[in-house]
């Protein structure tokens, strides 16, 4: 566990590290990500260090 290996996570419209960091073990399923640089807000999935963006009608998030 002390070679736990753990990335910084990406914000897919302006690519700056945001405030959450995942590990190899992590998964995330509909998770809101918010950028603090750009202000934005993606819905992503994250399983194995691979991020991805959720796109279409599911991703709209209400304000």
């Amino acid at each position: 566990m002390a070679n736990m290996i753990s990335e910084w996570v990406r914000c897919p419209v302006c690519g700056n590290k945001t405030r959450l960091q995942i590990r190899k073990d992590t998964e995330l399923k509909n998770f809101p990500l918010y950028c603090p640089k750009c202000k934005q807000e993606s819905l992503i999935d994250a399983k194995n260090l691979q991020v991805t963006v959720i796109k279409g009608i599911e991703a709209k998030t209400a304000k």
